[in-house]
């Protein structure tokens, strides 16, 4: 397999697939086995759960990490290593990642930390009831009152549309995107 478009000491950034659920074990083996540069950017947010509203981390690309080397030299060690499938590529080729894409990006991963997304609620917003009796259930955000960490949304119970107060942390705002999600990249990119 060839590489292409690396800069003049050879180094480049690659994406690499990882094993299901494997991004952090995959990053970790190639930083302290392999020592190179690996990038993989996360979020940390709130989903809805059986247990109510809990905060995660989930990679910002899942399935993929970035390795900074000179392919060459590393593609079998990189292809052994725990927690990688293989990196990308196509046919025969291994792409390499644009650096300013790269670069851009850890901008806004400041020291590998992952990123807290905050929702920012409004009347209007679609929301999921992630704690309490009504959990599970979808709601429309009426009125949020931050001095009292409390939402009101309508809820379609009792046989139609029921204006319920909750506490701002029993709900989740349900996002569809990633632009959503990260404005910020999405407005650099646009």
């Amino acid at each position: 397999m060839e590489a292409v478009h690396r800069s003049a000491s050879g180094l480049a950034w690659y994406c690499a697939r990882t094993k299901p659920k494997h991004e952090h074990i995959a990053a970790a083996n190639v930083s302290k086995r392999l020592h190179l540069g690996v990038f993989h950017p996360r979020l940390r947010v709130e989903r809805a759960t059986r247990r109510g509203v809990v905060r995660v981390v989930e990679p910002l690309f899942p399935g993929y990490i970035f390795i900074h080397c000179v392919i060459e030299d590393r593609l079998n060690e990189i292809g052994r290593t725990e927690g990688i499938n293989g990196l990308v590529c196509f046919g025969h080729r291994i792409p390499p990642v644009p650096d300013q894409a790269i670069w851009e990006l850890q901008e806004c991963f400041e020291a590998e930390k992952p990123m807290s997304i905050e929702d920012r609620l409004a009347p209007g917003d679609e929301v999921t009831v992630g704690d309490g009796g009504f959990v599970g259930m979808s709601a429309y955000v009426l009125r949020v009152l931050p001095a009292r960490q409390r939402v009101q949304i309508l809820l379609d119970i009792l046989g139609g549309p029921t204006p319920v107060e909750v506490d701002r942390s029993s709900i989740v705002l349900k996002k569809n995107t990633l632009a959503e999600l990260v404005p910020g990249l999405a407005a650099t990119h646009s």
